[in-house]
């Protein structure tokens, strides 16, 4: 850990009230998608020929409850917040420092990656004729976060005490001085966690293309189409982007602007895509499903409902 005085407060403080900002934009997203889940259940409850577009509300539940996790944990690598918001009192440089270190084991290897899989199972499911349990889901998005959250936590706490390495491999904080004087710690991007989560990725991103690919070859309406095609550009670009600059935060110096920008673009790029995630397989079906029950009586027989909703875009 060594000592970061930058030069350029008022860029900081810019950069602070950017995240924060968009922090909230994604959780008022996530709030909006939570009533509709609990909406669009709530009234399946008095309208059966709803049920068909809810059998999904629990992975979609999952889905918006990681995203929201999330959301909170990047808010632990924003110093303004863990210096002034957090708790009441303030906390020691080595408590900050440990702060840094859980936000990374909890953000690359278990909220990110979580609503990352969940998105990958809403594709694929879409084409199944039957949905699996829920309980099944949770437990393969967990098992699947699991080996990451174990080689993140290995790559922060036992790694550096087994094998010597340049700093940037492991190192997850630095000692800070702000333009404004204050002292605080920088939190920062190891090496060898970045190479985990970059495995992780083209794993991810091989899968999601071909689960697109595969809607895509089956889905006709056009309506439906340039939603899988948004989605599909909403992860496959955003996810690389925050890799290359996890690389590249790893080889910069603390403290410059270039750095506060590389950090805040591995902020934006994961954010982008929660929120079109969100919107495309949580909220847009939602409103068209509900929307669409303006057009049927609930005498009409499934198969009306559904050819209907699909004619008006929705899921």
């Amino acid at each position: 850990m060594f000592d970061v005085i930058p030069r350029f407060p008022f860029l900081e403080s810019a950069l602070d009230i950017a995240t924060l900002s968009l922090i909230l934009a994604l959780l008022l997203l996530s709030f909006l998608s939570f009533f509709s889940i609990f909406h669009l259940r709530l009234k399946s409850q008095t309208a059966p020929y709803l049920q068909g577009f809810n059998s999904l509300w629990t992975v979609k539940l999952l889905l918006v409850s990681s995203i929201t996790l999330w959301s909170l944990t990047e808010l632990l690598q924003a110093p303004f917040f863990r210096r002034r918001y957090l708790y009441l009192s303030p906390l020691s440089l080595t408590q900050q420092a440990g702060l840094c270190k859980f936000h990374s084991i909890l953000s690359l290897g278990l909220f990110q990656p979580a609503f990352l899989v969940t998105l990958l199972f809403l594709v694929n499911v879409s084409i199944k004729q039957q949905n699996p349990r829920s309980i099944w889901i949770v437990t393969f998005v967990l098992g699947t976060c699991l080996p990451l959250v174990s080689l993140q936590s290995f790559t922060h706490f036992s790694f550096p005490a087994h094998f010597h390495l340049p700093e940037y491999f492991f190192q997850s904080s630095v000692h800070f001085r702000d333009g404004f004087g204050n002292d605080t710690v920088l939190c920062t991007n190891p090496l060898l966690g970045t190479i985990v989560f970059g495995a992780f990725t083209i794993i991810y991103c091989l899968c999601f293309l071909l689960s697109c690919w595969k809607v895509i070859s089956l889905v006709i309406n056009k309506y439906l189409r340039v939603r899988i095609y948004g989605l599909a550009v909403g992860v496959l670009i955003p996810l690389p982007v925050q890799v290359v600059l996890l690389v590249m935060s790893a080889f910069s110096e603390p403290g410059k602007p270039a750095f506060g920008g590389i950090e805040f673009g591995i902020f934006v790029s994961p954010l982008v895509c929660a929120a079109v995630g969100e919107a495309v397989l949580v909220f847009r079906p939602i409103a068209d499903a509900l929307a669409a029950g303006g057009d049927f009586s609930p005498q009409d027989p499934p198969s009306v409902v559904n050819e209907k909703t699909t004619a008006s875009g929705g899921p």
